[in-house]
């Protein structure tokens, strides 16, 4: 059985018509933190690079913010000036990683659910490998998930990464739409950060059982599968968990 946070009191209450998604850890299982982990070799010891810290450092930031976070959670010496290095390695083993990308197949349920309530959708990841990974998926319909999307700012140049919520703003603006009318789903705290700092309802998808440190970074709900999103609530325009259904 799914457990999941309760939902928070969303603090505006407002309807929500938009949905901006996070892309790596959210919409398909990407190599980044393969990557990121593989580019330490002679820098640093690999194996200390785990889950919990790509989660809770760099998930989500841009790749030299998150060079750097990650560097100086090691215990780096001269982090700053080996950041940069440790960013161009990263780059070249994600490329050499990044072929035959699977999706998340609930999220591609909830895309197709989210068409069908006539919300807006929006993809916003600081990778500007993005959108080349995406490219060759398509939803159960056959329809390519890029073009479900009525905007796309992955890799967009923006004054401050997450956990500002620079790229978010610019993708709501771009939909034309209020943040605050926005749901954001994200994967990690940066992001979860980055919707609530710009008045959006935040969804946190717990992959790798890192449920507490979405609600910490305040996610409105948390669940470890898309499925368990409520679509009769969300068409009401709120954000709630699926009922839970007795079998008994």
């Amino acid at each position: 059985m799914t457990v999941a946070s309760p939902p928070r009191p969303q603090s505006e209450a407002a309807a929500l018509t938009a949905c901006i998604f996070d892309v790596d850890g959210v919409l398909i299982a990407s190599p980044h933190e393969q990557a990121w982990r593989e580019a330490l070799t002679g820098i640093a010891d690999p194996a200390h690079f785990t889950t919990s810290l790509y989660q809770a450092e760099v998930a989500g930031k841009p790749r030299a913010d998150g060079a750097l976070a990650a560097l100086r959670a090691l215990g780096v010496p001269d982090a700053a000036r080996l950041a940069r290095r440790y960013a161009e390695r990263k780059q070249a083993r994600l490329e050499a990683l990044a072929h035959g990308v699977a999706a998340f197949p609930d999220a591609l349920r909830l895309i197709e659910t989210l068409r069908r309530l006539g919300l807006a959708l929006a993809i916003a990841s600081a990778s500007r490998n993005a959108t080349a990974m995406l490219r060759p998926l398509r939803l159960p319909s056959g329809t390519g998930l890029l073009e479900t999307m009525a905007v796309n700012v992955c890799g967009r140049d923006v004054p401050h990464g997450k956990p500002a919520p620079d790229l978010f703003l610019l993708a709501a603006a771009e939909l034309g739409i209020a943040p605050k009318h926005c749901l954001v789903v994200e994967d990690a705290p940066s992001g979860i950060r980055a919707a609530r700092a710009g008045g959006m309802a935040a969804l946190g998808i717990a992959r790798l059982d890192d449920a507490d440190l979405l609600r910490i970074a305040g996610a409105d709900l948390v669940l470890h599968s898309l499925d368990d999103l409520d679509p009769a609530a969300l068409a009401r325009g709120h954000l709630a968990h699926r009922p839970v259904t007795d079998a008994t």
